[in-house]
């Protein structure tokens, strides 16, 4: 008579060999995943994927991929931004009973730009083990490829979609002394590097494209330069990481003029005081009255 699902041998498959794994100890596990390759992936997180009682995942389809690729047969349960909250309190409710739970992310490490912390959260309140298994990281991916600084780094993840407050959040981050690592969809890719170049001037950058896949690619260039490569139609498909050097003494953004001019270059008078006083940290009046000097002697042929 064939065994229960419960106490049938848990196995995974790397390399083609068939292994047992045992039975993954009460817990949430966050599981780091291949952002690309599928080779990416430790021997410690399969064991765990094959042990657990349940996979966590935002998209079963994607995750399937991967167990399917190394012979997990484990459950998968859907855990996203849209479902967070009538999942998150099933998922505790197997927590008590004793269960381990593997949380994965469509790519790379989890809980970077998703709702997982929340759960990590809720459970460690609650008294449950919190386990990571680190490994594959966009983030650090391209960070170390892009030949950028790497002893500071600011993640913002993404940006605002809409100009104008996208706009702002690049003013706000114009005087961060570190590299800036971005994600970007490939629909925005153009215009956010025209804002960044906008603001931040002529900073070297790098794009960092299908990090680990067939078509991997990291372009370096200074921001004007990408601004107009990618305005021109350079290919946008796939998952795409900005990184943007920290500001030399030059562009440090403590230049109040200097700021002005490029923000009135693009903006009203009124927007472009806004976006200096939010990258600099000075009183808008005062930003204001040296922006009316600046415009008045535009206008007298004096600058």
């Amino acid at each position: 008579m064939a065994r229960d699902a419960k106490t049938r041998p848990r196995r995974y498959t790397p390399f083609g060999a068939s292994i047992e794994a045992g039975k993954v100890p009460p817990g949430l596990y966050l599981v780091a995943t291949p952002i690309g390759n599928l080779g990416d992936i430790t021997l410690r997180a399969l064991e765990t994927l094959a042990g657990a009682d349940v996979i966590a995942c935002e998209d079963t389809r994607v995750t399937r991929k991967l167990t399917e690729r190394y012979g997990i047969t484990t459950p998968l349960t859907a855990y996203h931004e849209h479902n967070a909250a009538e999942a998150r309190p099933k998922l505790l409710s197997r927590l008590v009973e004793g269960q381990s739970i593997a949380l994965v992310s469509d790519a790379g490490t989890p809980l970077i730009s998703d709702p997982g912390y929340k759960l990590v959260r809720a459970a460690r309140e609650a008294g449950h083990q919190v386990t990571a298994l680190p490994g594959a990281s966009a983030v650090l991916a391209a960070l170390t490829v892009s030949g950028l600084p790497t002893d500071r780094f600011f993640f913002e993840g993404f940006l605002p979609p809409k100009q104008a407050a996208r706009q702002k959040r690049i003013a706000a981050l114009a005087n961060i002394p570190a590299t800036l690592v971005l994600f970007e969809g490939g629909s925005r890719l153009a215009s956010t590097l025209a804002d960044l170049a906008a603001i931040l001037g002529p900073r070297t950058a790098a794009i960092c494209r299908e990090l680990t896949k067939l078509h991997e690619e990291v372009r370096y260039e200074n921001l004007d330069a990408l601004a107009r490569l990618y305005a021109n139609g350079a290919e946008t498909r796939g998952e795409i990481v900005v990184l943007v050097s920290p500001p030399t003494e030059d562009q440090r953004p403590d230049d109040i003029d200097a700021l002005l001019k490029r923000a009135l270059s693009r903006v009203s008078v009124k927007d472009a005081v806004g976006e200096v006083a939010v990258a600099t940290g000075r009183p808008r009046r005062e930003i204001y009255q040296r922006a009316l000097s600046l415009t008045k002697d535009d206008e007298n042929g004096t600058r």
